[in-house]
Formats: C-alpha cells, sequence, structure tokens
C-alpha cells in the first residue's frame, strides 16, 4: 500500500480518509451483494484496521483496487475473509470462566436428560475442545450436542481436523489446570511431528456449521450458549441483534457466557437475563 493512501492527521489526509470510509462501505456492501457475508455492523475501527493490513498482504494501493479483485476472484475474497473474521483462540481462555462452568452451571445441567449447547464463534475450534473436555469429565459429554459454529470455512475445517500446534500445549495445559481440569491434559492429545492430535471421541457429538449472528436465525433450542470475544468487533445494532439470537434460542432458565470484555449492559436484552457471575459474564435468561 502506497503512503499516498495511507491516512495521516494532516488537513489533506483527512479527506483521505474520508475517502478510505467510503471505500469500506462499498467493499463491504459488494461483499453482502456478491457472497452474502454481512460485515457492515462490525466495529469500524478495528475493521478499517483489518481491511488495511489485508491491503498490505495482498499487494493492493487502496480498497477499490481490492474491491474489484474480491469480486471477480472468490480466492481473494477467502484470503480477504481470513483478515475480517480474525481466527485467533486458545483452549480454556480465561481458565477462571470455565472454572465457574464447572462449579455452578454444570450442575444445574445434570438435571436434564439431554443437552445442547451452542458455541457461537468457535474459530478454529480451541473453545469446543475445551468444552468437550470439561463436559467429558463431568460426565456429560455423551449426552450432549454441541452446535460449533463460526462464518469462516477455512476456520471450520481446522476444527474439524482438532489438530493444534504441539508449542501451545504448555499455554493450554496451564489454562486446563487453572479451570479445574481432573486429569493430566495429555491425555486429550496425541503428539506427532509438532502437532497434537486430539482425541476424535471428543468431537463425536459435535456438528460444526456454517452460521452468521449477522444474517442467519436460530436453528435450535440450547441449554448453553457460549460466544466469547466476538460481540467486541460488532456495532450495537449487531450485538443486540446476536444476543436476540441468543435468548431465542436458550431453553427456560437457560445458561449465556459472554467474553470477558462483553456485557448485558445497555443491550436490549439487559433486562432478559440474570447475572450467575458478573466477572466471569455467565447469565441466566429470565
Amino acid at each position: 500500500m502506497s503512503k499516498a493512501t495511507i491516512p495521516t492527521k494532516t488537513g489533506a489526509e483527512n479527506t483521505r480518509l474520508s475517502t478510505l470510509d467510503i471505500e469500506l462501505r462499498l467493499l463491504l456492501e459488494a461483499i453482502y451483494l456478491r457472497y452474502n457475508y454481512d460485515f457492515r455492523d462490525y466495529a469500524g475501527a478495528s475493521q478499517k484496521r483489518r481491511v488495511v493490513q489485508a491491503l498490505r498482504a495482498l499487494n493492493c494501493q487502496s480498497v477499490s483496487e481490492l474491491q474489484a479483485l474480491v469480486l471477480h476472484d472468490q480466492s481473494i475474497f477467502m484470503h480477504l475473509l481470513q483478515y475480517l473474521t480474525i481466527p485467533v483462540s486458545e483452549m480454556f481462555r480465561d481458565p477462571s470462566y470455565f472454572a465457574r462452568l464447572r462449579e455452578e452451571v454444570l450442575p444445574v445441567l445434570k438435571t436434564y436428560p439431554s443437552l445442547k449447547v451452542w458455541i457461537a464463534g468457535c474459530s478454529t475450534g480451541e473453545e469446543v475442545y475445551s468444552f468437550a473436555i470439561l463436559l467429558k469429565e463431568e460426565d456429560l459429554l455423551d449426552r450432549t450436542i454441541i452446535y460449533a459454529t463460526d462464518i469462516n470455512p477455512q476456520s471450520l475445517e481446522k476444527a474439524r481436523k482438532g489438530v493444534f500446534a504441539l508449542d501451545r500445549m504448555q499455554l493450554y495445559t496451564k489454562n486446563y489446570q487453572q479451570a479445574g481440569g481432573k486429569r493430566a491434559f495429555s491425555d486429550y492429545y496425541t503428539a506427532a511431528y509438532n502437532a497434537a492430535l486430539f482425541d476424535r471421541s471428543l468431537c463425536d457429538n459435535v456438528t460444526f456449521a456454517d452460521h452468521s449472528l449477522a444474517t442467519d436465525t436460530v436453528f435450535s433450542e440450547t441449554h448453553l450458549v457460549s460466544c466469547r470475544n466476538v460481540l467486541i468487533y460488532f456495532n450495537r445494532g449487531l450485538q443486540d441483534r446476536a444476543l436476540g439470537l441468543f435468548h431465542e434460542s436458550l431453553c427456560h432458565r437457560g445458561f449465556l457466557g459472554l467474553g470477558s470484555k462483553e456485557s448485558l449492559d445497555f443491550s436490549d436484552y439487559s433486562h432478559r437475563f440474570e447475572a450467575i457471575d458478573k466477572r466471569e459474564r455467565i447469565f441466566r435468561k429470565l
């Protein structure tokens, strides 16, 4: 990307910033019309930053040039999608969240004969396997259906494979232990060729599916929805849409888990949930 298109704080560059904003809107509209992926209500600042990163990676001089490529080449769009969706996660991220689920939520879920759990925005699957391990250790996995959804097909494919970098296992093991893990974390994977292949049986009852919180509807009644570090990338309107989907999906007195920087405060659904643990962002449907 040439220096002429990178916004700065000079008066002349402020005009270019306005042009960049217009180009971004046109790009997102084009993506929606061409591929039916809707990023129009994602938070502006982080979205702009990621598109600028994509411009450099794809050697484009402007967003308009990128738009032309995206419209005529699906492979370019799939490349751009990796920047727009931020497929970054880790197993047992925020261990205290999983510890509280184990202590406060799973004892309630054990009273149901069967369970459905929705992991929305599952990215490359780290949270899916974390939940599967948690449920297995609480003797709930065999009677639970897990829906793992994301809008990025490449992330979903990686999640299905269950192969993760071996050098991440030290961090994941620490997280697992802090989350109240009951076994050796290494019991759940086989190490080979600098990779960790997780036990396939963990995903026997997992359905991986393409689902957009921006455009799609509810697909099943669930007992627990976990959607963490996704809403922070949405504007207020899209956050409320997503929370509406979760509320509609949850059964009576079902549970909702959000990310550490996310909240129900000031949303249209703040009065429809009660906090089980406000610090860990765990709520229950009223």
